[in-house]
């Protein structure tokens, strides 16, 4: 069992993360000011559509909720909140971005010299699936993740690594230019593959038979990774009292149980979000093809009633 209340320990800055606040409002004015002020200059430019924002506001608490609130104290505790942080990151907050930044916006970001080749490399469909899923499972070796939970900078510029591969590998499904899409049926079988590619990773975590990770284990090894979120004075207290040595004073969970609960909580948002964007994305494949019979045919009546009219200019 684990009690929430027994976080309080660590202090609001903790578990409230003031500073990520202040960054999450940043962002959020940022966004309104290049969207509505400072978009008149931009090619293409239009009015900021309802949706956009609603999307955008959404995300920006979606991702607080996971990156600055208990949550994110929890996943330096225990494994299953950490997988779930990637989830929702990953595999959701990103292909959901693509819904709240405006097309014109997206096309002269990646329209700029120093950014386009870039783009024109990494989102291609089998080097975003290739190194997006091969970080992610590099980030998940025991050795690397134990490295990177004991480590704030190295920490943060893998997470940032890791959403900017996220960003490349699910622009050629929901990018809203059509010159760089896929086709409908290819989008359909470039989710699935995601899906295939992570479930290795998954599977490892949840048929492991011992604990992997010394930061979920380890005391010396877990104090060292609260450091990441928790201030250091708070840790020093809290060890030399003895009111704290590990993760177990907050949980009766094995580490063992809260690893695979973490590989299926992954395994199961991951099938949920692709069931999803799967649905979304077959629906939108129909609606095309539907609008593009009806211009066929169009077209055909017209070309008949012009030959037609040419004809009957003779008789």
């Amino acid at each position: 069992m684990f009690s929430v209340s027994s976080l309080e320990i660590f202090g609001f800055f903790a578990n409230w993360s003031p500073f990520f606040i202040v960054f999450i409002l940043f962002t959020t004015v940022l966004y309104f000011l290049l969207t509505t002020v400072w978009r008149h200059d931009i090619e293409g430019n239009r009015p900021l559509k309802r949706s956009e924002a609603v999307w955008f506001i959404l995300i920006m608490i979606t991702l607080y909720i996971v990156k600055g609130s208990p949550i994110d104290l929890l996943s330096h505790i225990l494994f299953s909140y950490h997988m779930l942080q990637m989830a929702v990151v990953y595999l959701l907050i990103t292909p959901l971005l693509y819904f709240a930044i405006p097309e014109y916006w997206m096309k002269y970001v990646v329209n700029l010299p120093v950014i386009k080749p870039i783009v024109q490399v990494m989102t291609k469909p089998l080097i975003a699936i290739i190194l997006f899923n091969g970080v992610f499972s590099i980030y998940h070796l025991p050795v690397v993740l134990d490295f990177l939970k004991q480590e704030a900078t190295a920490h943060s510029v893998f997470n940032v690594l890791l959403f900017i591969l996220a960003l490349f590998m699910w622009y050629p499904v929901f990018n809203k230019h059509e010159e760089h899409q896929m086709f409908g049926l290819y989008k359909l079988l470039y989710i699935f593959v995601i899906g295939v590619l992570l479930t290795p990773a998954c599977g490892l975590i949840i048929f492991s038979q011992s604990p992997m990770y010394n930061t979920y284990t380890d005391g010396s090894a877990w104090l060292k990774s609260m450091e990441v979120c928790v201030p250091t004075s708070i840790l020093d207290s809290l060890s030399d009292s003895g009111m704290i040595s590990g993760p177990e004073y907050f949980t009766n969970e094995t580490p063992l149980h809260d690893q695979q609960t973490g590989g299926v909580v992954m395994k199961i948002l991951q099938e949920l979000f692709f069931g999803v964007m799967l649905f979304y994305v077959f629906y939108q494949w129909r609606v095309h093809e539907r609008v593009n019979e009806q211009d066929v045919t169009e077209n055909a009546l017209r070309k008949h009633q012009e030959q037609q009219e040419y004809y009957n200019q003779f008789h």
